[in-house]
């Protein structure tokens, strides 16, 4: 009897076994086989729809919150899914008709074509305040930080914004030259005068915070009486950035009519590049890097370094107080002037003026190791001029219509790499002009 129990089996057991296993994968196929069938359907639904969206004239509205008001296309109706469908209306620039939109992918492809096809055909320019202008503006004013769209997408909105004919907003870039006096004050602190850096004083380096400089009579006696310019003495400025995007731009003329011009790093103006860029200088800085790199710290190239300034009928400012190091290469600048009886003034930033400057845009979020020449001149033009106008300032291989272009206008010298921060500059550059706190000229001069 034990050798039996132990022996026994179930003859059906493995029958049952495949059975069940049988049951399951059957099930699953009709699963899947329902399932593919209801995506079959749903996409002859999605196609329908779209080519009758096709057969609706107009274009779409930017409002998505206004109320319904619907064309002479018939009834309104719904799609077999459920969803709405995408009602157009004919869209004027000064129109007040604003259109419910419920978007679908083909109608934004088809959108994005027009627009395309519009702004290559497009030769006149929208007015300021006109309805499709405020839609301009809201699209560049919708991206909150740079990394919310791809450049292509920035690149596209910045040129249906350039079919708007710019103007100052006088109330805005009044509150924006508030907010600078309130932190910076260039009409004052701009420059280490005489004024407001007696002898005696002890100057705290910007970066070096640790090194301090004892002001002597010798020093003392190189610093201007006071500021020599003061708070919106200008009408119209010209700020001038060394980027490729100033090539073959014709805006030289431009440039020059302009009744204050800053220049960064003594760029090359000369005849080849003056159709561009223009001759007139103000006011040009000089990096330290540049004379120890290119002049040897001036020890022993002094005159090629004179006959470089020569180009420039204008005053040279220098961050000599940005680091110990800075301090005796600019002062040999000074000497250097002097030597040859120059007339023209040489300045040193005030360290305080410029780490002010720094924390300032700092809140705006350019977060770098040291802002670039062109915003720290850029950031004075707002306080000592009416009205600013940048012009060579861009940040990216290729202009806004994508063909490639030079780093420089000059050369296609990269720069350090993560010592600017030249991205987030300009985008902060395209929301003030956007806003109409200053206006960026990135195509030709007409």
């Amino acid at each position: 009897m034990l050798r039996r129990r132990i022996g026994y089996s179930d003859p059906s057991s493995g029958k049952d076994i495949l059975s069940n296993r049988s049951l399951c994968f059957i099930f699953i196929c009709a699963f899947g086989l329902v399932t593919l069938l209801q995506q079959i359907l749903c996409g002859k639904n999605y196609i329908k729809s779209a080519q009758q969206f096709s057969r609706l004239k107009g274009d779409e509205t930017g409002n998505w919150t206004g109320p319904i008001n619907f064309s002479d296309d018939g009834p309104v109706r719904h799609a077999r899914n459920g969803r709405k469908r995408c009602f157009r209306q004919n869209y004027h620039p000064d129109s007040q008709i604003s259109v419910i939109v419920t978007p679908c992918l083909a109608d934004i492809k088809k959108k994005k074509k027009r627009s395309q096809r519009y702004l290559e055909n497009y030769h006149g320019s929208f007015e300021f305040n006109s309805t499709a202008c405020k839609g301009f503006r809201q699209d560049i004013m919708d991206i909150k930080v740079l990394t919310m769209v791809k450049t292509s997408e920035l690149f596209e909105r910045w040129r249906n914004l350039h079919m708007c004919r710019w103007e100052q907003n006088k109330e805005e870039a009044s509150n924006f030259k508030m907010s600078l006096s309130r932190c910076c004050n260039a009409p004052s602190f701009l420059f280490t005068t005489k004024r407001n850096t007696p002898a005696g004083t002890k100057l705290r380096y910007e970066v070096d915070t640790s090194g301090i400089l004892p002001i002597t009579n010798e020093v003392f006696k190189m610093f201007p009486d006071d500021m020599p310019y003061s708070k919106s003495q200008y009408k119209k400025c010209a700020v001038i950035g060394n980027g490729g995007i100033i090539k073959n731009s014709k805006c030289g003329k431009e440039i020059d009519s302009a009744d204050f011009v800053f220049r960064c790093n003594i760029p090359p103006i000369g005849d080849k590049y003056s159709a561009d860029v223009g001759m007139k200088t103000d006011l040009v800085t000089i990096n330290p890097s540049i004379i120890t790199e290119r002049f040897q710290k001036l020890e022993k190239w002094r005159r090629p370094f004179f006959k470089v300034l020569q180009n420039y009928n204008s005053s040279v400012v220098l961050p000599a107080f940005y680091n110990t190091r800075n301090t005796d290469v600019s002062f040999r600048v000074k000497y250097l002037l002097d030597d040859f009886d120059s007339q023209r003034a040489v300045f040193f930033f005030h360290p305080q003026y410029l780490l002010n400057v720094q924390r300032f845009w700092a809140v705006q979020g350019i977060r770098a190791k040291r802002l670039s020449s062109g915003l720290m001149l850029a950031t004075a033009a707002l306080e000592m001029c009416e009205e600013v106008h940048l012009y060579g300032f861009w940040a990216f291989p290729m202009n806004p219509s994508g063909i490639f272009i030079t780093h420089h206008y000059y050369d296609n010298v990269k720069p350090r790499p993560g010592f600017h921060a030249m991205p987030n500059e300009l985008f902060n550059f395209i929301h003030m002009h956007t806003r109409g706190i200053l206006h960026v000229h990135t195509g030709p001069c007409t």
